[in-house]
């Protein structure tokens, strides 16, 4: 009988391929049981708890606190089996298998899955990896009966074969010969820091490298005035005070840029080789800065929501990339991005596709300058907004129609209330 598990390194999201083990919350010893918090992983995205899914103690740790790069599905620790958590840890230890399993390959959908809907009051009585698994699976475990303690549901309890989620993850993105990756050498005689690359700032690399190798780009631009849209911001923060809700500027930006895919709805689609994919509702992601890099959370179906529920999600989604708290349902996913940059003072952006969604609006800062209004010349607040698009997917002529009618309802804004 095989007195041994082995604890293997976990894909914390349907595209990860490595992590790092940023440290261990258990010592060799320790008496462990499902659902207990054995490691934090980081990921190129946040940082996350990898939790027991059997009983047993931890007899070694085979990957030491601070490792990076470790694959998915390499072997991490092993624990002995609950049967023989009292035996002798020499005993345990001699009588690990030589070989260990060879975990097959998880098959990868290129394409975002859905996002389930909310889990019904039984979701709250389970594991968060559970509750991580279940999301990014699309399945409901409302009336999964758990077999943890309490009726706690548990990994296991999901129908899921170990294999199946622990196993590495292929590659979706193939240049191992990169040139972003090669080793150029500064030049010489000029004082230099050499600082290693995150795993984040490599993802970014990658990514960003790909896209617009990849990805034929096309630009659009708009100039539009701001101040019927800050004028209403003002009005309704003033009526939201007592709520403790305050809305930015990007967050009714994020609301037009819904309102126009939704009047615009060739705009709302990713290429897909042979297909084309069209979504019945606006997912928008927004690039969060945080420290060594970028993180773009998504706002779901904003077209449904109001402006105070944009303020709050927003706010919420920044906290957590900030943090590291990030989940990957926070991120996954997205039928379109916005970047704003107007905050630092930056006139204008062209803004790099995030794939593979098929738009990316960048915005500007509102800067005040003549412009004809009321049909005279007065000071107005300009911003200039950049859109990126995806010409396999989206056409010149619905680029277009688009930006006027983002033009249209950033200079109208009480269409917003429509």
């Amino acid at each position: 009988m095989k007195l041994t598990l082995e604890l293997r390194m976990p894909a914390l999201s349907p595209t990860m391929e490595k992590g790092n083990l940023a440290r261990w919350l258990v010592e060799v010893g320790d008496l462990v049981r499902p659902g207990d918090l054995l490691a934090e992983i980081e990921t190129d995205k946040a940082t996350m708890e990898f939790e027991a899914i059997d009983e047993g103690r931890v007899a070694e740790l085979l990957v030491a606190d601070g490792s990076e790069n470790v694959a998915v599905g390499t072997v991490i620790a092993i624990l002995s089996a609950a049967a023989e958590a009292a035996v002798p840890l020499t005993q345990v230890i001699a009588a690990k298998e030589a070989a260990p399993i060879a975990a097959p390959v998880a098959k990868v959908d290129a394409a975002p899955s859905p996002i389930p809907a909310a889990a019904g009051p039984g979701s709250g009585n389970a594991t968060p990896l559970a509750r991580r698994l279940a999301a990014a699976l699309g399945i409901d475990i409302a009336g999964i009966n758990g077999s943890g303690a309490r009726g706690k549901v548990l990994k296991a309890d999901l129908g899921l074969s170990a294999p199946a989620i622990l196993a590495p993850i292929p590659p979706v993105h193939a240049p191992s010969q990169s040139p972003i990756f090669a080793d150029f050498a500064p030049p010489t005689g000029v004082p230099v820091e050499t600082v290693k690359l995150s795993g984040m700032r490599k993802t970014i690399a990658r990514r960003l490298t790909q896209s617009k190798q990849t990805v034929p780009h096309f630009y659009l631009t708009v100039r539009c005035r701001l101040d019927p849209l800050l004028r209403l911001r003002g009005e309704l923060n003033a009526s939201l005070t007592g709520r403790g809700i305050k809305l930015s500027v990007n967050d009714l930006l994020i609301k037009v840029m819904a309102r126009a895919m939704d009047l615009v709805p060739d705009v709302n689609v990713q290429f897909g080789g042979d297909e084309l994919h069209r979504f019945s509702r606006v997912d928008i992601a927004m690039a969060v800065a945080i420290d060594g890099g970028l993180v773009t959370p998504v706002i779901r179906d904003v077209g449904a929501l109001s402006l105070s529920g944009i303020a709050l999600q927003s706010k919420a989604l920044a906290e957590k990339a900030r943090d590291g708290k990030l989940l990957p349902e926070d991120y996954q996913g997205g039928t379109a991005s916005i970047s704003n940059l107007g905050m630092f003072g930056i006139d204008e952006m062209f803004p790099v596709i995030n794939p593979p969604q098929a738009l990316i609006l960048g915005i500007g800062a509102g800067v005040e300058q003549p412009w004809k209004v009321g049909g005279k010349i007065a000071l107005a607040t300009i911003m200039v907004a950049t859109a990126s698009f995806d010409h396999r997917a989206i056409d010149g002529a619905a680029a277009a129609q688009f930006m006027a009618v983002l033009r249209e309802v950033i200079e109208a804004p009480l269409q917003l209330a429509c």
